[in-house]
């Protein structure tokens, strides 16, 4: 469905850019944290191999490497101190950044007989974790393309190894730290993923829940507001009544006058039970679905009975009996407000023209009253805002009119029409109304 209320945003279709983008500041923190311990394991990796083990390596441009890793990461976590957002390419360009330098130091130490070589996987593993699909492919074939050079092209490591003995034990211990520290801190990065991923969902679920909250406010605002229309007729004529039974009658006519006063109170019971027992309730809820002409019809049979006063005229420029949609009692207070509204500008007479096709159903209710001047058409449909005077009218009827237009994904416009007067139309899309075959 759409907007349950003109000021909330669409929830359920689309999640905030804000909160992505702080996702993205949060997975670059944890990189720039899990760089500072990956440039801590590098000195140590070179420190040991170079001064227990008496590797001889090329100890200046591995130092230089490591220390600019150590300047990117640096600068990065200064940027983040400023709160600027941080897009996915950026996050994917950083973590190209670790894959350049990663090459860098297996290219001096031996290219890709060097067992370290794993920890290719962790640049895959956290874009697949916190990028789209797409930057997992492109550093996937980053990696590849930088292992596969150092197949060919490499600084070789001064012993040889893949025979017996101590250098080939050596190079299996590397392959086993190699795998350990991957496995550390893909397993660190991951855990921390989920965590983010899990309190997203749960502000999703939040957001959720208060969206159908508002959605039954918004139900109940409607009916009641409907209900105000239809119980100031009634409640009128009894209290004209009740002033009429103070002077002398005929036993005849007491009688009449107190029998028409009981019909009014049985229909206003009747307007209240239908307003705790529609409110809030779904569309697809009610399963109870009518062709659109005969819903009309109904409709404007029902609020003729209101306003028998007011003359209704209803042409439907469409194939009868169109097609079945589900009975909302919000869409029909919706309705009726546009009605009322339109009586009250002209007393005389009210227009409904309707149509319909595949796609959509439209619905005019027009008058021919003063029209909307410029001001009145802009403000017109904000809440509490009333041309009526003081007494006759809350400013809601349009507000949740068009409310509940944007409720069932469609719209309510206002336009003055040629020759005086205005109209309201209302345009819904057929598949949110429309009577599903399952029902």
């Amino acid at each position: 469905m759409g907007g349950v209320l003109p000021q909330l945003a669409s929830v359920m279709s689309a999640i905030d850019p804000t909160a992505i983008t702080a996702g993205h500041a949060r997975n670059l923190r944890r990189l720039v944290a899990l760089r500072f311990i990956a440039v801590a394991g590098q000195i140590a990796v070179v420190g040991v191999a170079v001064g227990v083990l008496r590797v001889a390596l090329p100890v200046t441009p591995l130092a230089a490497l490591i220390a600019a890793l150590l300047a990117v990461n640096l600068i990065t976590a200064l940027r983040l101190t400023r709160g600027r957002p941080v897009s996915e390419h950026e996050l994917f360009a950083q973590l190209l950044v670790d894959v350049a330098v990663l090459t860098g130091l297996l290219y001096l130490s031996g290219g890709s007989t060097n067992p370290f070589t794993l920890l290719y996987l962790m640049p895959i593993t956290l874009s697949a974790a916190a990028l789209p699909g797409r930057y997992t492919w492109m550093m996937a074939g980053a990696t590849a393309a930088c292992y596969s050079l150092l197949m060919f092209h490499y600084v070789p490591l001064p012993h040889a190894h893949g025979h017996a003995g101590a250098d080939f034990d050596l190079h299996v211990l590397g392959m086993w730290l190699g795998f350990v520290l991957s496995a550390g801190l893909i397993a660190y990065f991951v855990v921390r993923m989920g965590e983010t991923l899990r309190a997203r969902d749960a502000a999703l679920a939040r957001l959720r829940e208060d969206a159908l909250r508002s959605e039954r406010i918004l139900a109940l605002g409607t009916l009641a507001t409907g209900a105000a229309h239809e119980l100031g007729t009634p409640l009128s004529t009894v209290a004209v009544l009740a002033r009429e039974l103070d002077g002398d009658l005929p036993a005849g006519e007491r009688a009449r006058k107190l029998a028409v006063m009981r019909d009014q109170v049985q229909r206003c019971k009747e307007i209240l039970a239908r307003l705790t027992a529609s409110a809030g309730e779904r569309p697809a809820a009610s399963g109870r679905g009518l062709p659109v002409a005969d819903y009309l019809a109904g409709l404007a049979a029902q609020w003729r009975a209101l306003r028998p006063d007011v003359a209704l005229e209803t042409r439907l420029d469409a194939p009868r009996p169109g097609p079945a949609i589900v009975v909302d009692e919000t869409l029909s207070q919706a309705l009726t407000n546009l009605f009322n509204n339109a009586a009250d500008a002209s007393p005389e007479r009210v227009e409904l023209h309707a149509r319909w096709d595949a796609d959509e159903v439209a619905v005019e209710v027009c008058d021919r009253g003063p029209g909307l001047p410029a001001e009145v058409a802009r403000l017109a449909g904000s809440a509490f805002f009333t041309t009526k005077a003081p007494g006759q009218g809350l400013g809601l009827g349009l507000f949740l009119a068009r409310a509940t237009a944007q409720r069932l994904g469609g719209s309510l416009t206002l336009t003055n029409r040629d020759g005086g007067g205005a109209c309201a139309r209302l345009l819904l899309p057929l598949e949110t109304i429309q009577v599903s075959e399952a029902l």
